[in-house]
Formats: structure tokens, sequence, C-alpha cells
């Protein structure tokens, strides 16, 4: 499955059999970088290339201008604080919900649990559980919590299309302002009605759901071939760090009398939003030719990475037509797909039912509960960015081809993880061993980042932002399907035995998601991507 390198394509962006032979580092702006003058009467230190050439790797950015940050860095950076801001309002309801509900007013139900594990002792905690004034039952609750997966799914298409079209900076930062407004305005909305309550969450994933395939476009117009894996790392890591800020400052933020407390996680972070909206607007640009404050030596290097005289050949804005049947029947496409879905439910299976095994299985209070959950998305944080490194530093030494540089760090993305899933059903009740499997887990799922996470720009930088709304559409769905497939396998029998069957049907989707990819995967620009767009 992992072929050998084969000698270099000329076919366009034929990003996984380029040779790098004068590479000095991978690390951004190097110390090492080759010294460039700017003044004009010097010879132009690029050759001259075709726009039928491949991509061309010119060694580390050139430093020469003094310019720092760099304008693509300064994009990295917003990026990262935008996806950090939309998580935290993403993730904080499901903090915020336990202080909104009224626990004592919900009927109890006759169902028992099987209590196989004793109470951790003194590692627990005794916080008394926090009553709000909705009586909610499991139900309502679970409705008010999915009402926003509903409106993120149902806009990652457009939002690609509409990035490439209308430009990827805007369609971002209208889709984090969407979020932030609506989240500031979640709790007038439940002290009004629940169905206004469910209308304004599902309004907030209909603005974070353009947010992913929107960057990916710019990042398609931004950013080096062998700076992709770190900048995509770094971008959407902040998706993990906003989840590890949002867990417990909302947890406390809910704890306080202020203002009922709870209302504060979402204003806080929406405030945040609005905030992040204008310093976006002002610091980030569409491309590297529309940015008034770019040096003209990283304009130079950026658009000669992707082998394109002027990044504008790349720019599909006012551009309607989109080549669909040639994406649907794109087999390399539905390799990024099915291994999505299968690392989604493994995330999901996480993400939503972690807190309840560790509630109901290992007996754990509400502090502990939330502070554990919380280990496995710090892990992805770190480990994502340090193998997003190593796996450019990999590609720069020539030692993997792009195309299975993605593949093996896929596989480590989906089967290690797996393999750490297997291990908590297994472990039992020792909690300190099942937390090591769970860091582990979150750590090595990271490894998607230099995986299948940059895989569409290769496959079309042209469309990579409808791609991607494509297969994160399809695998958020596949995510959401977890929760209630796993509550139909463990209602009204939540034992040790239950939840391993849940443990191993995760795994063992992730692994065959992954095998799929292994085997029709690609990094080759695809035919349909290089047809130009004819001019008027």
């Amino acid at each position: 499955f992992f072929g050998g390198r084969r000698s270099p394509s000329r076919s366009c962006n034929n990003l996984g059999k380029y040779s790098i032979v004068n590479l000095c580092g991978i690390m951004l702006d190097s110390p090492e970088s080759p010294q460039y003058s700017i003044n004009t009467t010097t010879a132009d230190p690029y050759p001259e290339i075709s726009d039928d050439e491949s991509p061309l790797i010119y060694g580390p950015a050139p430093t020469a201008d003094g310019t720092f940050p760099k304008a693509r860095h300064i994009l990295g950076l917003m990026g990262f604080l935008g996806f950090a801001n939309v998580y935290a309002m993403r993730v904080n309801l499901s903090v915020a919900i336990v202080a909104m509900v009224n626990h004592t007013a919900i009927p109890e139900t006759n169902t028992t649990l099987d209590d196989v594990c004793p109470a951790p002792g003194n590692d627990t905690d005794n916080t008394p559980t926090l009553n709000g004034e909705f009586a909610w039952d499991e139900t309502t609750q679970g409705i008010v919590l999915g009402a926003f997966f509903y409106g993120y799914v149902l806009t990652q298409i457009p939002g690609g299309r509409l990035a490439e079209t209308m430009g990827g900076k805007m369609i971002y930062g209208i889709g984090v302002l969407i979020t932030a407004i609506f989240t500031f305005l979640t709790p007038i909305a439940a002290y009004w009605n629940l169905p206004a309550l469910v209308v304004v969450r599902v309004i907030e994933g209909m603005g974070e759901g353009v947010t992913f395939p929107a960057m990916h476009a710019m990042l398609a117009k931004w950013i080096p071939p062998l700076e992709r894996s770190k900048f995509a790392a770094v971008v959407y890591a902040g998706t993990n760090f906003g989840t590890i800020i949002s867990l417990p400052l909302s947890g406390w933020l809910c704890s306080l009398d202020f203002l009922d407390g709870w209302p504060l996680a979402f204003y806080l972070f929406g405030a945040l939003g609005v905030i992040w909206f204008i310093f976006w607007m002002y610091f980030v640009y569409n491309t590297p030719s529309q940015h008034p404050r770019i040096s003209p030596q990283e304009r130079m290097y950026i658009q000669r990475s992707l082998a394109r005289r002027d990044d504008e050949l790349l720019d599909t804005t006012g551009d309607d037509s989109v080549p669909w049947r040639s994406i649907f029947t794109c087999l390399p496409m539905w390799a990024i797909l099915v291994t999505q879905c299968g690392q989604a439910w493994a995330f999901y299976t996480l993400l939503t039912e972690l807190p309840t095994y560790m509630d109901n299985i290992l007996h754990f209070g509400i502090n502990a509960n939330a502070f554990l959950t919380s280990v496995p998305f710090l892990t992805a944080w770190i480990f994502g960015i340090g193998s997003s490194i190593v796996a450019d530093w990999i590609l720069a030494k020539g030692w993997l081809s792009q195309k299975n540089s993605y593949k093996v760090w896929n596989s480590v993305a989906s089967i290690v993880p797996s393999i750490g899933l297997v291990g908590v059903a297994w472990v039992g009740c020792n909690w300190k061993l099942a937390m090591l499997m769970l860091a582990g887990f979150g750590a090595f799922q990271g490894a998607v980042y230099p995986g299948n996470q940059m895989n569409h720009i290769t496959l079309s930088p042209r469309y990579a932002g409808t791609m991607l709304g494509i297969t994160n559409a399809a695998g958020n769905t596949c995510g959401f399907l977890a929760p209630y497939i796993i509550g139909t396998i463990i209602k009204g029998s939540e034992t040790l035995t239950t939840w391993r069957t849940v443990f191993h049907l995760a795994a063992m989707i992730n692994v065959a998601g992954n095998f799929f990819y292994i085997m029709f995967a690609s990094a080759d620009e695809q035919p349909w991507s290089k047809v130009r767009r004819q001019a008027p």
C-alpha cells in the first residue's frame, strides 16, 4: 500500500512526487535561510517556471526583508484564535446545562445501574449538583445539545463554495461573528422558551459550519506545500485549545452567583468572538496579492512555491462552475471521506460519551470528571503540532513522498487511538490505566493534521473548500450517529461489558476507514482541477 517513490512528474501540483534537494530546514523562516536582496536591480533569485509545472520548492522562506511576523503567520495566529473561540462557544453549553437544569424537578426513572466499579476513594470529589430553573428531562437536554450540530452539518458544503467564490476571509469571519452573536443571545433565548433556544443553537451551528471549509480554501492560497502540515496543525489545534480552556472556565463561571452564573459562560465567549472579528477583518486578506502590507519577498515565495506566476490563477472568486460529477466520482476524495467518518465516530464516542462513562462506571464527581475529560484534548493539541513539524521535516529530507506521508500519519491517527479504545475497554476499574489509554487516544489522534487533513488541497487547490465541506459534513454526520447507536447498546444495561462493545465498535470503524484510505488515497492534483477558468 505504501508504494515507493517515483521520479518527479511534471503534472500540475503533483505534490506527492516532487524532489527536494536543496532544503536547509523545514521550520518557518529558518535562521539558515539564504539571504536575498530586495534591490530590484538584482537578478531574480527564483528561476522562471511554467504554469504547467509541478510545485517547486525553493527552500525556506527568505528573511532578508526583516519583516516579522510574516503575513501568513498572522493568518495562522488569527485562524488559531478563531477556532479556539468557536469551539469554546460550542462546548460551553455542555457544562452550563448542568447548572441550567433543575435536576430535582425531573422525575426519576426506574433504571438501575450495575455498579461494577467502586468509587475511586479520595480521588473523586463530592461537588454538589447545581440546580437551575429549567425542568428539562434527558430527552429535552439531548434536543438542546444536538440542535447545534443540525445547523453545523447544513452549512459545510455551502460554506466551502462561498469561500471559493467570495473569498475565505469574509466567510470565515462572518461565520465566527454569527456564532458569537447567537452565543451571546443564548441565555436570553433560554429564558424566553425552549423553541427559541433550539433555534438559536441551530443558527450558531450554521455559523460555525462554514469555518472549516473557509479556512481550508484560504490555506490553499496562502501556505507553501512544505509548511502546510505545520500550519494546519497550528490553526486547527485551536479547536483543542478552545475546548481545554472552555470546559474548566465555563464550570467556574457557572458556580458564581453574579447573573445566575451560567449566562456568564455565553456572554464572555460571545463578546470575545465579536472582538476577534474586528482584528480578523483588519489583519487578514484572501490572497497574498491582495494584502497591502505583505513584503514583496514573502509574496513571491508563496506564489512561486505554489507553482503559479500569480495566485489569482488559483482564485475561483466569481467562478460559478464546480465539477460536481468529477468530485463525487473521485476515489481519492472518497478515501478522505471514509477515513474521516471512522475518525469522527471514534472522536464523538470520546467527546459525548466519556463523561457518562466516567460518571456511571468509574464514578468520578463533576469536578474531577470535567478535568479528566479535557486531558485527551490537551494531549491531542500537543502531539498534533509536534507530529506536523516532524512530518514536514521528513518531507523536506525526501524520506517520504507526500502521498506516503499522508498514509503513514493517517494510520498513526487511526490505528493507535483504536488500540487505546480497546485498552480502555479491558483495563476495567483501573481508572489510572484508563486515563493513560485515553490520553494516548487523544495524543495520537492529533496526527490527523499531517494525515488526511490537508489532502483536499493536494487533490484540488481550486476546490479544496468545497471538498472539505463535503467530507466534513459526511464525517460529522457519522459522528453524530455514534451517540444514538451507543445509547441503544447500553440502554438499561450500563456495565463494563456493554461499554466494551461500545469501544470495540468505535475501534473497528476507525481502523476500517483507515484501511480504505491506505488503499485509495492520492496526493496528485486531479485532472478536473487543472482546467483553467476561461477569460471573459
